[in-house]
């Protein structure tokens, strides 16, 4: 069980964490903006090819000259803070949250993921290749950055590994479907698994206005915060806190006018870091729920490709849907604000029936 000074604790590090985050903010921003890490050619086509219609009348030239990089807070505050509170541990400190059974795995798998979108941005900012022969392999030629198929190879890879060590390492071969009790997978555990994390990180797309994508992981972290607190996994509900934190202190600078954006530095290592805490909290049957506006922003893609490949028709002005809101004239902190909203109601519904059942 958990005690008052668990919760204490937890509380304690997630305000550590947005401070922390918080303080290293301007220095961060003070790089970005000497060196003008942004990105340099702008998107003006769709996955399929297709001239972009409504991105760029409202993301114009203006948005070209904000860097990216801002999920660096993200990747690196939460694994300093585990391993600087485990370090000092031996001193009296009891804000150690790093433990074998409940937050390695996230943390390795956020640090991980986070280095795989570093190499994305990385590679949309910088003017002059590095190694120029791979580069022209690996760019996307769109807009930059790694390839869509490189991107999810790696994410799969990330999927692989976790699945394996899952299966493996713990014997998990279950997952938990509320009101109905255990659901036995066997060796199906690990496409499942894999599955589960490359759809999560499809709904990456939702980092396209500013504050939202930083408001809408805040509220799924917190939601899967509340379920290992309920479950007496204290320290994972620390972590997820602690990436809260940071999570808060990034959307402190985004939201409008953005200083910075997430970027695939935050997005990949967010959404893959919040498939194993689905995992790990035996939650996977409520992510949908708690992740409901990533189901919206890739559903709506999704939906938006089969319409035009079958019935030769879009559904939607553009895609993902937060796009479509704005063509049709809402501005862009209503989106924000509303998407919010629904995130936090569906954080709410998924705690109750994840606790409920």
């Amino acid at each position: 069980m958990v005690n008052e000074l668990s919760i204490i604790k937890i509380a304690v590090l997630g305000t550590i964490s947005f401070a922390f985050a918080i303080a290293l903010t301007p220095p961060l921003t003070s790089v970005l903006y000497r060196y003008r890490l942004w990105r340099k050619v702008s998107r003006d086509k769709a996955i399929s090819g297709e001239e972009l219609l409504y991105v760029p009348k409202f993301h114009g030239p203006e948005k070209l000259s904000i860097p990216r990089f801002g999920g660096l807070l993200i990747w690196l505050v939460p694994p300093a803070m585990a391993l600087l509170f485990a370090a000092t541990e031996p001193l009296g400190l009891s804000l150690n949250f790093l433990s074998r059974s409940q937050t390695w795995l996230p943390v390795a798998t956020l640090f991980a993921a986070s280095s795989v979108g570093f190499v994305d941005d990385l590679m949309q900012v910088l003017s002059r290749p590095i190694f120029p022969k791979l580069w022209r392999v690996l760019e996307d030629p769109r807009g930059g950055g790694l390839k869509l198929r490189y991107r999810l190879l790696l994410v799969f890879t990330i999927a692989l590994v976790g699945a394996w060590w899952f299966s493996s390492k713990l014997g998990w071969d279950t997952i938990y479907i509320p009101g109905l009790g255990d659901l036995s997978l066997g060796l199906w555990y690990i496409p499942l698994f894999v599955f589960v994390m490359i759809a999560t990180y499809s709904g990456g797309v939702i980092d396209g206005l500013d504050g939202l994508s930083g408001g809408a992981f805040a509220t799924m972290f917190s939601a899967f915060a509340v379920i290992s607190l309920a479950q007496g996994q204290a320290d994972l509900a620390a972590f997820c806190l602690v990436v809260t934190g940071s999570i808060l202190a990034f959307l402190w600078f985004n939201i409008p006018p953005a200083r910075f954006y997430m970027g695939e530095t935050g997005i990949i290592g967010l959404t893959a870091t919040l498939t194993v805490i689905a995992f790990l909290t035996d939650s996977v049957a409520v992510l949908p729920i708690i992740g409901i506006l990533l189901v919206g922003e890739s559903g709506s893609v999704i939906i938006q490709q089969l319409s035009k490949k079958f019935l030769k028709r879009k559904v939607f002005l553009s895609t993902p849907i937060h796009h479509h809101f704005e063509a049709i004239g809402w501005p862009h902190y209503t989106i924000t604000m509303r998407f919010w909203i629904i995130g936090v109601v569906a954080g709410f519904l998924g705690v109750a029936i994840r606790l409920l059942g």
